[in-house]
């Protein structure tokens, strides 16, 4: 894509009140519960590609959640209890008790409806194998580490094989527990590496609400082979309006990226997804600037929320991204003049 600020969704957005009705309603056939889904996919996307995002995906109105959903389809994995995720959302932990093994493409259906049917560019969302085992109880692998690579190479590497077979270009490795622990960087860096090994696609990481602001990030990102980290900024830095470095504190990492030598593409996140308020198009559109400035190439900036916006109502998360594009729109303006 050569257009200057890119604009694109992290992944999840609040599924539709009438679609939790239908798929929990157990009087509904399977038949009209895909339809539903089928509906409500449809419908983000049209609105998403409507606000004017140029890499669109549908919201993930299939998945139970990040973690639990590819986990059903796992082999080695026994459900254990519900923990709270963040915020007010909770997910269902597992055990891993077994080797894990690969059953099949669970993302294919999801996949070949939102390809079907967006006119945008698409990007689909995977959970990682780092945050697949950080998130989960190992009670057979000897080590963390064995157990993150198993993932990596039985489960998430045929997964993005098998997408990719299916027409997939643009793949997102969800991460967000990799930057929770920074002695663990290392581990991180191989379960990308071998998870995208041999397949030809560009490669995204998201990774966000980290504790340590990156820093141990960044030494990792030029030997982690993708090509873009969608990463979360607006979360740390102020509301105040200006390009300068007092205003865009939540951006200074960007610097740091640049002095470690990483070429690549960063998503920058320009939307607090914990927060109702709403980022104004003059806001987006300064740190945005101020990123591109920062990391000393603008047509290596992409456009995002700080992470999935399935914490805020529909009306909020679709305000946001709207404000996002605005926002872009100025900030191509500002850089072209």
């Amino acid at each position: 894509m050569h257009k200057l600020f890119p604009t694109q969704e992290i992944g999840s957005l609040k599924k539709p009140a009438w679609l939790l009705d239908v798929v929990k309603n157990p009087n509904i056939s399977e038949k009209d519960k895909e339809k539903a889904r089928n509906d409500a996919s449809l419908l983000n996307i049209k609105i998403l590609e409507a606000i004017g995002l140029d890499i669109v995906y549908d919201g993930e109105v299939r998945r139970v959640e990040m973690y639990e959903e590819p986990v059903r389809y796992i082999n080695g994995f026994k459900f254990a209890g519900r923990v709270r995720s963040w915020d007010n959302k909770y997910y269902k932990k597992a055990r891993v008790t077994e080797e894990v093994a690969y059953k099949r493409n669970f993302h294919e259906c999801e996949f070949k409806f939102v390809k079907e049917n967006a006119k945008h560019d698409i990007k689909i969302p995977v959970t990682g194998a780092y945050t697949l085992a950080d998130w989960s109880f190992n009670e057979f692998y000897k080590k963390k580490e064995d157990l993150v690579m198993a993932l990596a190479k039985k489960v998430v590497r045929p997964l993005l094989r098998d997408l990719v077979k299916k027409g997939a270009k643009i793949i997102q490795i969800d991460e967000p527990a990799a930057t929770t622990h920074p002695l663990e960087m290392n581990i991180f860096r191989e379960s990308i590496n071998e998870s995208i090994r041999g397949i030809n696609a560009k490669f995204v990481v998201h990774a966000c609400f980290s504790g340590n602001e990156y820093t141990s990030l960044a030494p990792q990102m030029p030997e982690i082979k993708v090509q873009q980290y969608t990463l979360e900024f607006a979360n740390r830095d102020t509301w105040d309006p200006g390009i300068n470095y007092r205003e865009r504190k939540g951006y200074h990492v960007l610097k740091l990226f640049k002095e470690y030598g990483f070429k690549g593409e960063i998503g920058i996140g320009v939307t607090d997804v914990h927060v109702d308020k709403i980022e104004t198009p003059r806001l987006v559109r300064d740190r945005i600037v101020h990123a591109a400035k920062a990391l000393g190439d603008a047509t290596k900036i992409f456009v995002n929320p700080d992470c999935g916006l399935r914490t805020r109502s529909r009306r909020v998360a679709f305000e946001k991204l709207k404000v996002m594009v605005e926002g872009a729109n100025l900030a191509r303006m500002e850089i072209s003049n």
